[in-house]
């Protein structure tokens, strides 16, 4: 049973019943001033609270999508250190080495439900698989979601390549979080299907790739480098394994609170890897904690570069397109939000979505991406078909 499993929360819950009924069965039994009394009355209330307390951390997992697994919460998952690898000369998505063997593990894959009014309960509207994705130049490996669309499988979209948003969660988070409760696979499946956005890939992930180390989407020095990871590994996993394009005129990301900065961060330091992003509650400078570690060796440039205000004050503007979502009651970023959409300058096209209040949460989410998803397939361009079709994508 895996940290996350219902079955689990349900034998810890009974396990803490049973406990609290025994505790009451045999306390007049523990009632002698002896060693072994005392020390019985001891077990059976540590047991007890143990057990409560177990419970309760296993429900609100659950309910916050904290840590996926128990390599997650203890740290001893793999691909935490990560190989490192030089980051100059940045000059597009398509320069890491590529080695051979497929970089996307396929685990599993269950349909999509349409969830429209009118829809049988179950109505495909396309797939999502469940998949390990190897970096070839990083060393990284991180587990996501891919979401296809119903054209995805049609005999007439055979050579046809997709664009893709990669959706990114908040730190720790869980990938499962962006289905179950954020319902990104069913939004594009609705809008699609009301002709509000393009036919698209979704890949759905945490935006570490090194947990339990927060890494803020930095390539680390001598660490891990989850910037190359985004910007260069998982668009030639994508396209090695699905039809879909490298450029980054066919890619944008969209995330919440950590992967909202994440998002504009890989969209406005590499505007030739993602051409849009959007921001929801995400912040403008790279959080600094026990969890993220020395993500700069102590450089002030690397730290400024990573500043998005101190970017758009200092630095030419991308030519990329953004949004920003926020609050006006419920949201520490507001002010910030504000700041960043006014220090923007063109050729950077920024749009905004404020909502009167909402806080940091699913329920404030759960508002903005019916609108954010749409906006930010708006801004892909679809990619040229293939020249004719491989066997190795699926179909």
């Amino acid at each position: 049973m895996g940290l996350t499993s219902r079955k689990l929360e349900l034998v810890v819950a009974l396990g803490a019943v049973v406990a609290y009924a025994g505790t009451v069965w045999l306390w007049p039994r523990l009632g002698g001033r002896g060693w072994r009394a005392l020390a019985g009355r001891a077990l059976v209330l540590l047991a007890g609270q143990v057990l409560a307390l177990a419970a309760i951390g296993l429900a609100a997992n659950d309910w916050g999508g904290f840590y996926s697994s128990f390599d997650d919460l203890l740290g001893t998952g793999q691909g935490g250190a990560g190989v490192f690898t030089a980051h100059a000369n940045r000059s597009g998505p398509a320069r890491a080495p590529v080695h051979p063997g497929d970089p996307v593990k396929v685990k599993g894959s269950k349909p999509v439900p349409l969830m429209l009014p009118g829809a049988g309960p179950h109505t495909a509207a396309g797939m999502v698989q469940r998949v390990s994705i190897r970096g070839s130049g990083t060393g990284l490996t991180e587990q996501a979601y891919v979401y296809l669309p119903p054209q995805y499988f049609q005999a007439s979209a055979a050579r046809r390549r997709f664009p893709v948003i990669l959706v990114l969660t908040g730190y720790p988070g869980t990938a499962h979080n962006l289905i179950s409760r954020m319902k990104y696979p069913t939004l594009a499946a609705q809008a699609i299907v009301r002709g509000a956005m393009q036919p698209t890939v979704l890949v759905m992930m945490r935006p570490s790739v090194a947990m339990p180390r927060d890494t803020e989407c930095q390539d680390v020095p001598a660490g891990p480098q989850a910037e190359t990871f985004f910007d260069v590994d998982l668009h030639q996993a994508m396209a090695a394994h699905y039809r879909v394009g490298v450029s980054g005129r066919s890619w944008a990301v969209i995330g919440d609170s950590t992967g909202g900065y994440c998002a504009l961060k890989l969209a406005v330091r590499d505007p030739q890897a993602f051409s849009a992003a959007a921001s929801l509650s995400g912040y403008y400078t790279a959080a600094q904690d026990s969890t993220t570690g020395n993500l700069f060796a102590g450089s002030q440039r690397l730290r400024e570069e990573n500043d998005l205000m101190w970017r758009l004050r200092n630095l030419p503007p991308p030519r990329v397109s953004v949004l920003v979502a926020t609050s006006r009651q419920g949201e520490a970023d507001y002010r910030a939000t504000l700041a960043f959409i006014a220090a923007a300058k063109p050729p950077m096209d920024v749009a905004s979505l404020i909502l009167p209040s909402g806080g940091h949460n699913f329920h404030t989410w759960n508002r903005e991406t019916p609108t954010a998803l749409p906006w930010t397939a708006h801004h892909l361009h679809t990619p040229p078909d293939t020249p004719s079709p491989d066997t190795r994508f699926v179909r």
